[in-house]
Formats: C-alpha cells, structure tokens, sequence
C-alpha cells in the first residue's frame, strides 16, 4: 500500500516559487527606470564633498539592504535587459528574492520597454 504525504500535498507553495512583488518593490522598479548605472558606483570622498559643497549630490542608497539589491538589479534590467551582472544577480538573491522574481522583473522591464518604443 502506497503512504500519501497529504502535509506537502496541501502545502502552500513554497517561498522559493514566488515570482511576483509587493506593492513598495513594484514602486523601486519603477523608480529605477530614471537611475543610471553610474548612479551604482560608490562615491568617493571627494566627490561628495564637492558634490555637497556645490549642492551636487548624489542619489542616495536605499536604506533597506533588500529594496537596495532590487533596485540595483532593476537599474541594470532597465539599461541592459537580460545582460545582468552576476554580482548583482547574487546580491539580489541573498536578500531572499527568487529566481523567478528576477525572471518577473526582467520581463516587465523589458516589455514595458517595447511598449514605450512601438507605442
């Protein structure tokens, strides 16, 4: 006679299979559209005190590790589509973002861009 798991049977989905994102990560995505990928590079000390002086600043990081990494990663889908950079693939995916999150973005991004174009 065959055993039947029924606890993972009826499990919920697993949070490794979440492909979409909240309300506030939709918000960064979007917001990541007008950042550039020079505005990823870390300044240095003297750049932000000119920029200061001269009231040049830089944008600032997020201040939630997790929404940094995904808008590091939507600054470079925006720019770049699919050509991700393994760091930032690997930062996005220690903040406990999945793979198919990132697939979700990527194609959002990317149609979003096509729409725009052909529109």
């Amino acid at each position: 006679m065959a055993h039947w798991d029924f606890d993972t049977l009826l499990a919920a989905p697993s949070a490794d299979r979440k492909t979409g994102f909240s309300a506030l990560e939709w918000s960064v995505i979007a917001l990541a559209q007008r950042d550039t990928i020079g505005s990823l590079a870390q300044s240095g000390r003297v750049s932000r005190a000119l920029g200061g002086l001269f009231g040049l600043g830089t944008r600032s990081r997020l201040a939630d590790p997790r929404l940094e990494a995904l808008r590091r990663l939507a600054v470079h889908a925006w720019r770049r589509g699919f050509a991700l950079p393994m760091a930032e693939i690997n930062r996005f995916l220690s903040q406990g973002f999945s793979e198919a999150q990132m697939e979700t973005l990527v194609h959002s991004v990317t149609g979003l861009k096509l729409r725009k174009t052909t529109a």
